[in-house]
């Protein structure tokens, strides 16, 4: 079937349709998702959150791009509002603590999850040093780097889903991986038990 007559079935709301969908981009989804917020039940979470909005909006998606690019598009900006309202939520606490109030530990961005799919390190406080990392990159080059250096996508594929050109891709790749050097390079200087 092509994707013309897929996306038709789709905005039809046909039920087999919305089956193979999950289907085909549940892990992909997933992947996207816990590449941003490493923890899998808020990976989870946003994963549902994501097919949810693909249901919403099916009948808005005019085929400018391939269907799995505006996919990629909603996993992306479904995890970056979700880290935009943890932030917000950690604002708030730390003011709450200014006023000496109870305030509850924020778990939302601890790593539990280190069966990544796009990663496949060893040893889990190196996973967690890594992420960490990334988490730390300015907003574009965590985006490009995870995309492109975690989930896998080629280049164009990156190009597509943040409409950046190639040499803006690549240009913050560069950036993103020198970044990430000196990241991990100032911890483990500041951290002389520890060997990476």
């Amino acid at each position: 079937m092509n994707e013309q007559k897929f996306i038709l079935l789709l905005r039809e709301g046909q039920q087999k349709a919305f089956g193979k969908l999950l289907n085909d981009y549940e892990q992909k989804v997933f992947s996207t998702c816990i590449s941003f917020v490493p923890n899998k039940e808020d990976a989870e979470d946003l994963t549902q959150e994501v097919f949810v909005e693909i249901y919403n909006s099916i009948h808005k998606f005019r085929g400018k791009s391939k269907l799995s690019t505006w996919i990629y598009r909603i996993s992306v900006n479904k995890s970056l509002e979700f880290i935009r309202k943890n932030n917000t939520k950690k604002r708030f606490a730390i003011l709450q603590n200014l006023f000496n109030n109870d305030i509850t530990v924020d778990k939302t961005l601890s790593f539990t999850e280190f069966n990544h799919p796009g990663i496949l390190i060893e040893n889990k406080e190196r996973s967690e040093i890594l992420f960490s990392a990334i988490n730390r990159l300015p907003k574009d080059q965590k985006i490009v780097f995870t995309l492109n250096k975690i989930d896998g996508l080629s280049y164009k594929e990156v190009c597509e889903i943040t409409n950046k050109s190639l040499s803006s891709v690549e240009s913050l790749l560069f950036r993103s991986k020198k970044n990430l050097q000196k990241l991990l390079y100032d911890f483990y200087k500041n951290d002389n038990n520890s060997k990476f």
